[in-house]
């Protein structure tokens, strides 16, 4: 009987983000244009870092890690909006919608495990600098990107395992363009106390441990800026951290505002809180830590103008 209720619905709705034709159009040209500039950009990012030298660093090797997220986390949502837009089917099978939620899962996840580790860079490097070489050495570095895709993908496993033995009923309409696991989880006919029990559990734990460690980074960079007798010093200190730290707010604000807030519906906030961080973010990134960063100027311009002249 459990085995039928599950199997009551074979494929869900994706409402996106408008019921208006007018207003689809312009939000498919939109979505295809800001996921077209992340994968560019991102990748410009990548092989600036991968061919330049002088930004073969710590620092960098995760920039470079956290753009590979980027384009994966636009890749697992945008694209399947834009063919649904194409074909003028919103559905989505069940299958499918798992699928979608784990890799969701596991590279929103990824990005904030990537920005604690930038974030414990930016600390070596302002707080220990005598010390950053011999502690930030490359076999670290990538051991640190490796337990946290270890973390992220098993975390990500655990939830879609648990949203998968959930039953549902008569109402399969997702009020998003994605299957984001909040929505998906509020549609269940079944008692979801056990997956509501692990997400503010374990998933509080996945979340929280990041997003703590960022600030006690911070926290003892800027108390160590403070010691610095110059301004020019405090400038030079902040302006290796001023990328990383609008990253941190754009992300983590746009996540708290649709996880953290509390709503016994999925609301319109929710929506655009969820567009900031899979859509808008994954975009921002190359600007701002391209535009903030001359190193990442001049290896973006030596990049774009080798690609013109071959």
């Amino acid at each position: 009987m459990e085995r039928e209720n599950q199997s009551s619905i074979s494929e869900f709705l994706l409402l996106g983000l408008s019921s208006q034709p007018e207003e689809q159009q312009i939000i498919f040209w939109l979505f295809l244009f800001v996921y077209l500039v992340t994968v560019i950009g991102n990748l410009l990012i990548i092989l600036a870092i991968g061919l330049d030298a002088r930004l073969h660093s710590p620092m960098y090797f995760f920039l470079a890690n956290l753009s590979f997220t980027d384009i994966c986390t636009s890749s697992v949502t945008i694209p399947k909006m834009l063919v649904s837009h194409i074909i003028g089917s919103s559905s989505i099978s069940f299958v499918e919608c798992m699928m979608q939620m784990y890799f969701f899962i596991t590279f929103v996840n990824m990005d904030g495990f990537l920005l604690m580790v930038m974030a414990y860079d930016r600390y070596m490097a302002i707080c220990r600098p005598l010390h950053y070489t011999t502690v930030m050495r490359p076999g670290l570095c990538i051991l640190l990107v490796a337990i946290s895709w270890v973390i992220t993908n098993l975390h990500a496993l655990l939830h879609t395992l648990l949203m998968a033995g959930l039953s549902f009923c008569a109402d399969n309409a997702i009020p998003n363009f994605y299957c984001d696991p909040y929505a998906v989880r509020k549609l269940s006919c079944s008692d979801t106390y056990i997956s509501d029990l692990v997400v503010f559990t374990e998933g509080g734990v996945v979340f929280v441990t990041p997003f703590t460690c960022i600030a006690i980074s911070y926290f003892f960079i800027f108390s160590n800026v403070l010691k610095i007798p110059s301004t020019q010093g405090i400038q030079k200190a902040l302006s290796t951290c001023g990328s990383h730290l609008t990253v941190v707010f754009l992300f983590y604000g746009a996540v708290m505002g649709v996880y953290l807030r509390p709503s016994s519906t999925y609301s319109a906030v929710d929506t655009v809180a969820s567009v900031i961080f899979t859509v808008v973010t994954p975009m921002l990134n190359p600007f701002i830590y391209s535009l903030r960063n001359q190193d990442m100027k001049v290896a973006l311009r030596r990049l774009i103008l080798t690609k013109a002249i071959l």
